[in-house]
């Protein structure tokens, strides 16, 4: 842009992104009310030039409603309003409501509100507007205050379903059940709930706020349903931790006649990832294919990311080499998957190749990537691209940047670089980024450090029960009973849970997922399982493997420690997939909700040697391949 000195009785209206980038485009018009100078902004990249002071009032209401579309700008928003206030009226093609609409999206509320009530002759229409706008922008109380002085100040004339929806979202993001019942009670007071769009508002609201009985009630007695109706019904019991609903669904969906679009696959691959079936997962890839939506970008994506997370990595990159034209988010899901399972020269490899192919990596593509650096100990890559990150690519770091290097060094033992990083940061640390420090100190057992790092997160996070659960466990760990029966005595206190959540290890077998926790007895196999995990034992043992009891965090004999460590939920997975899969290229894989134990890591890698499998075990924060004796990790993890 270049910018020259215009007339002090005109000016300049930009535009941008309209029209063919040929010659200058402006509109330019007397404005007699200003007298202070002003600067002429040429914008070039468009076809022609257009003069209000000759137009017609036609005209000049579409040119100012074209302006007020495209404006970026305050002054220039300013400029318009005043000029609307000179020559024609606010009611003038909704120019009042498209002034309202620009001041809220230029973040000046204010201006926005002062304008709407200065605006005469509001209809519903403008009313609807004002809602909206403020719903969008995420301004809860002044959506309810408009909606309120709405319904008071029309008198005759109802909210209609456009009314209702805006309002919806409100509620959605204040995360206000009661108010959205209520607006529910007006919707059907007013008979609107047979407008499809309002029904898939609520069903929407609902499944948010885990009201799944509602939503299916809404859904049932819809008259009519459409796609967003079926593909809401598919999603929304998946996010409130009923996917196999959400699969049934489905299922019902193709029964009714209707081919599942982009939106229907997304939602039930979601549900795929919950359910954690691989065998589901490839019959619905399978329909994809079916229906030709795998040549649609974000389902492929969709399909790579849930392989990844099923611990299937070589269809992850099977679905991502038939991509014909991947795009960021494509690349991104590739480099998370390389990342999460533990293969960080891999990860960097596709981040260079990326990066050749022109595609410039955001934020989330760099948080991926210095996660992969810190799961696989690659310290001087991961600081290198922390640095290009802004150098190069104009990145300012986030949160999620700094945790990613805080762990990569801690991992790595750097804990005094690790909380140097911390103390020199551009903004206030969370708790995200002293834990990943909390962490990398329990792991090399520095008790100092740590329970610096604790009475920070037990600032930032009282009620917390993990971060006085690792700080007790830090304590037992070296030894130091006392101090860990203080911490705990401390949670007693504060009235928390000393067990948030039991260790349990999931593996699927024959389409069906079976769910172990310490010393499980529920299987009926149970004691085919317990005594071919103490055969495994007795073998590892046999070839020089050494239990780690020092994970046992309770102060008890030693002998004692061992048994209960040997009975791990990990250990009888591992053992039930070696009892029922005879196929010894088929890898094993199990889930964990919980962080693997060093002594579970070490036998996993053991009996992968001893035995000849593969085995694939996913904990809270990763995967961990386990092939001839040795882990993907490297033992950082």
């Amino acid at each position: 842009m270049t910018l020259r000195p215009f007339s002090s009785r005109q000016l300049i209206i930009p535009f941008s992104n309209l029209f063919l980038k040929t010659k200058t485009f402006f509109i330019r018009f007397q404005y007699p009310l200003i007298s202070a100078p002003y600067k002429f902004l040429s914008v070039k990249g468009f076809h022609t030039s257009v003069f209000l002071q000759q137009s017609s009032h036609q005209s000049i209401v579409s040119a100012l409603i074209l302006a007020v579309s495209s404006c970026s700008s305050l002054f220039y928003c300013n400029s318009i309003h005043a000029y609307v206030i000179k020559s024609v009226n606010y009611s003038d093609g909704f120019i009042g409501d498209r002034l309202v609409s620009c001041y809220t999206k230029l973040g000046c509320v204010e201006n926005a509100q002062q304008l709407f009530d200065e605006m005469p002759n509001k209809d519903l229409v403008s009313w609807n507007n004002l809602i909206t706008v403020f719903a969008r922008k995420g301004l809860v109380d002044k959506c309810t205050t408009a909606f309120f002085r709405m319904k008071f100040e029309l008198d005759m004339e109802s909210p209609n379903e456009v009314t209702l929806i805006g309002f919806i979202s409100a509620c959605i993001d204040y995360d206000d059940v009661d108010l959205g019942k209520y607006i529910h009670g007006i919707g059907l007071k007013l008979g609107l709930l047979f407008e499809v769009k309002v029904g898939n508002s609520l069903i929407n609201m609902y499944g948010k706020f885990g009201c799944l009985d509602i939503a299916c009630q809404i859904f049932e007695a819809m008259p009519v349903q459409n796609f967003v109706s079926w593909n809401l019904m598919v999603s929304v019991p998946s996010q409130n931790r009923f996917p196999e609903v959400g699969v049934g669904n489905f299922n019902k969906m193709q029964m009714n006649g209707l081919r599942p679009d982009d939106g229907t696959m997304v939602a039930v691959l979601q549900a795929c990832e919950n359910l954690g079936v691989g065998k589901l997962a490839e019959t619905v890839h399978g329909l994809i294919v079916k229906c030709g939506l795998n040549a649609n970008v974000t389902v492929s994506t969709s399909i790579l990311d849930l392989y990844a997370k099923l611990g299937r990595l070589k269809d992850s990159c099977k679905v991502f080499g038939e991509l014909i034209d991947p795009d960021r988010v494509s690349w991104t899901a590739m480099l998370a998957g390389y990342a999460v399972h533990g293969y960080g020269k891999e990860a960097v490899e596709l981040f260079e190749c990326m990066v050749r192919k022109g595609l410039e990596p955001d934020h989330v593509t760099f948080v991926h990537l210095l996660n992969a650096c810190s799961h696989s100990g690659l310290v001087n890559e991961g600081k290198n691209y922390f640095k290009i990150m802004s150098r190069v690519y104009g990145i300012q770091p986030r949160l999620d940047h700094y945790s990613c290097m805080v762990d990569l060094l801690g991992r790595s033992g750097h804990l005094n670089d690790a909380y140097e990083l911390i103390t020199n940061m551009s903004m206030e640390p969370n708790s995200g980024v002293w834990g990943a420090l909390f962490g990398a100190c329990r792991v090399y057992g520095n008790i100092e450090l740590g329970k610096e790092v604790a009475e920070q997160l037990f600032a930032m996070e009282p009620l917390d029960s993990r971060n006085y659960i690792m700080l007790s466990n830090m304590y037992s760990a070296a030894g130091l009973w006392k101090d860990a029966s203080k911490v705990r005595a401390l949670m007693k206190e504060r009235g928390l849970a000393r067990n948030p959540k039991p260790g349990c290890s999931f593996i699927e077998h024959e389409n069906k997922v079976y769910r172990f926790v310490v010393d499980d007895q529920s299987h009926p196999e149970s004691e085919k399982i317990h005594k071919k995990l103490e055969e495994l034992i007795q073998k590892i043992r046999k070839a020089g493997f050494v239990s780690k009891t020092e994970y046992v965090l309770h102060d008890v004999e030693e002998d004692l420690k061992e048994d209960m460590i040997n009975k791990h939920s990990e250990k009888l997975a591992i053992a039930f997939g070696i009892l029922v899969t005879h196929d010894v290229g088929m890898p094993i894989i199990i889930r964990k909700n919980l962080r693997i134990c060093g002594d579970c890591h070490d036998t996993a890698k053991f009996i992968s040697l001893l035995e000849n499998r593969t085995i694939i075990i996913r904990d809270a924060k990763r995967f961990h391949h386990f092939a001839n004796g040795s882990c993907s990790c490297g033992d950082f993890w």
